[in-house]
C-alpha cells in the first residue's frame, strides 16, 4: 500500500494555496541566482522561512519532476505479418518504454507507425537504437519527430 506523502498529484497552480505557490518562486528565485540565500528569497516574495521550509520538500514545479526522456520516431513499414510485432520487441530489448504507438492502415503494402517512446533506461545509446531498427529488413524509412532527450 503507498503511504499518503508518498502519492504525487498534478494539480493547476491555481488551485495551490498561496503559501505553496510562494514557495515555489523562492525556490525558482534560488535555481536562478537572483537570490543569494532563503531568507533573502522569502524576503522578497512575503513568505516566511517556516512555511519555505515547510513546503520545500512536498511542491514542485511540473518540468522538475518530469524526468523521462521521450524520443517521437516514424516509421516506414512493409505490410508484412509480424512487422509490427518486430519493432516494439527491438524497442523493449534495447529497453525502451512505449508510450503511444500510432499505426495507418497500409496502403499499397507500406504501413506509417509514430511511436513515443521514454529512453531514460535504454541498454545501448539511442544511436545504436536507430541504427539497429534502421537495419531491419522490413523497415524503409526511420524519422526522428521530436526528441525531449
Amino acid at each position: 500500500m503507498v503511504k499518503a506523502e508518498e502519492t504525487f498529484y498534478l494539480v493547476r497552480g491555481d488551485f495551490l494555496p498561496e503559501a505553496m505557490r510562494k514557495t515555489l518562486e523562492v525556490k525558482a528565485q534560488l535555481e536562478r541566482g537572483k537570490a543569494s540565500s532563503v531568507f533573502e528569497a522569502v524576503k522578497e516574495v512575503g513568505l516566511s522561512r517556516s512555511a519555505f521550509y515547510k513546503y520545500r520538500d512536498a511542491v514542485f514545479p511540473f518540468q522538475a519532476i518530469q524526468q523521462t526522456r521521450i524520443i517521437t520516431l516514424f516509421f516506414h513499414l512493409e505490410d508484412r505479418s509480424g512487422t509490427l510485432s518486430k519493432l516494439l520487441d527491438t524497442v523493449a530489448q534495447a529497453g525502451g518504454n512505449i508510450l503511444t504507438i500510432h499505426q495507418t492502415i497500409p496502403v499499397n503494402g507500406k504501413a506509417n507507425v509514430t511511436l513515443s517512446l521514454d529512453v531514460e533506461r535504454l541498454n545501448i545509446e539511442l544511436d545504436g537504437l536507430i541504427n539497429k531498427l534502421k537495419k531491419q529488413e522490413f523497415i524503409e524509412r526511420v524519422d526522428i519527430l521530436s526528441s525531449g532527450a
